[in-house]
């Protein structure tokens, strides 16, 4: 997949924008098209530090559905797209009891704070993401939005170097 360059990107139409970088965030059209409205953007640095900024600015319905955007952690790759399976196939063979723990814990996450549970999980195998989400059950439901969307525009600013062939981690981790 290529990804337009900064010049391009700022040139787009709001959909045609929102389209181009839909795989960064998984969808998410509205947070996308506040994003667009935020243009231009200088440098792809420049970019992930507006998402920043525009999910500082989102309604909760609008953050909810960013974090809904992104496939469950543990989920069936055959479901997620292409970035999200490279990133989460870090084991050839789930082991069926880790898979339904982390189906649990999904079922749990939801239900108690009414979003998914996202987490930057490139690199790290399915079972370090277990204890982490044993803790998020701990934590107050505003710190939960907050740490998922500084996730969700961590990822994407990952995704973007990767896409534009740059190595090494982000600035500012989640």
């Amino acid at each position: 997949m290529e990804l337009p360059g900064s010049d391009e990107l700022n040139a787009l139409s709001p959909s045609a924008f929102a389209d181009a970088l839909a795989p960064l965030f998984e969808g998410a059209p509205r947070f996308l098209h506040r994003l667009a409205g935020a243009r231009p953007f200088e440098t792809d640095s420049a970019l992930i530090a507006s998402a920043r900024e525009a999910a500082a600015a989102a309604p909760e319905d609008e953050l909810v559905e960013l974090l809904d955007a992104h496939p469950r952690i543990g989920a069936d790759l055959d479901e997620m797209s292409d970035l999200s399976r490279a990133e989460q196939d870090d084991e050839v063979v789930t082991v069926d009891a880790l898979a339904q723990e982390l189906a649990d814990l999904n079922a749990a996450y939801e239900q108690r704070f009414g979003f998914r549970y996202v987490v930057f999980v490139a690199g790290r195998p399915r079972t370090a993401i277990v204890p982490l989400m044993e803790v998020a059950l701990r934590n107050e439901r505003d710190a939960e939005l907050r740490r998922g969307v500084g996730d969700t525009i961590y990822i994407a600013g990952d995704r973007l170097r990767a896409l534009r062939g740059k190595s090494g981690g982000q600035e500012d981790g989640p």
